[in-house]
């Protein structure tokens, strides 16, 4: 039985992980090429894609991997022109990238404040310029784009930058969508909750719970109904819905994976 992407290309952006374990980017990475799909991963630090890499050749899997600052239109440019030279098409496109700043408007800088436009915001409008008019050309294509429940509602600090551009993410992929509907390109947005993946001991749990990991994990559970925290495979089981053939008939649309959080907090 063939997969449900079988022989599709998929360029994913930021497809490694901060440390060991399920990150959406490794997560899809993996997911996709369990379904048959040929993966070009690129991360701005190579050490993230090792078992990335080693995961996907476990399976059997094809994939290549490429350096990637997507704060930076050429090497963003560079990247797709690597996809496309070893590949010869872009089927798929995921906007991975991104990270959260705590702060509101007083506390926050300009620095940071415009290093997360760029990082989580931007991006998607660059990778976008350069994958869009080879899907055009192609006469087909699905771009997935990640944002965040904190686009759309509180999720416990204040963190403006992060909440703000994702919002922009959730719009964007909206409006590419209904531009490109004609020319057989998708676009959806994953809107993840607060899930158990590798940033949480790594980054997150530094930031707000004096790095106590199993005080912040009871803290974001206690924000989900269902009882258990779902982790990279929940993004990656909803992004792969959204870039096969079944989601034919799915555009500018997002789908929540949140355990139900935004329903009883939103």
């Amino acid at each position: 039985m063939s997969g449900r992407i079988e022989g599709k290309v998929a360029l994913i952006m930021g497809a490694g992980s901060v440390g060991p374990g399920w990150g959406n980017g490794r997560a899809m990475a993996v997911r996709f090429a369990e379904e048959g799909a040929k993966i070009f991963g690129v991360d701005r630090d190579p050490e993230r894609m090792v078992e990335t890499v080693d995961r996907v050749r476990a399976l059997g899997g094809e994939i290549e991997t490429a350096y990637c600052d997507v704060t930076q239109s050429q090497s963003i440019a560079d990247a797709v022109a690597a996809c496309v030279k070893r590949f010869g098409r872009i089927d798929i496109l995921v906007n991975n990238v991104g990270g959260s700043a705590a702060g509101g408007p007083v506390e926050m800088s300009e620095e940071i404040f415009d290093s997360q436009v760029d990082t989580n915001l931007k991006s998607v409008f660059l990778t976008c310029k350069y994958v869009l008019p080879i899907m055009e050309a192609q006469g087909s294509g699905a771009i997935i784009n990640m944002a965040s429940t904190s686009a759309t509602r509180w999720t416990g600090s204040a963190q403006v930058a992060y909440a703000a551009t994702k919002a922009g993410v959730i719009q964007l992929s909206k409006v590419v969508a209904i531009q490109y509907a004609k020319k057989g390109i998708r676009v959806n947005t994953v809107v993840p909750g607060q899930l158990h993946t590798p940033m949480v001991e790594v980054r997150l749990a530094g930031q707000r719970s004096g790095g106590d990991v199993a005080k912040l994990l009871e803290q974001r559970q206690s924000r989900i109904p269902l009882p258990f925290m779902g982790d990279g495979r929940d993004t990656a089981n909803a992004a792969l819905y959204l870039a096969s053939d079944e989601a034919r008939f799915v555009t500018g649309t997002e789908i929540v994976v949140d355990g139900g959080m935004s329903v009883r907090c939103g």
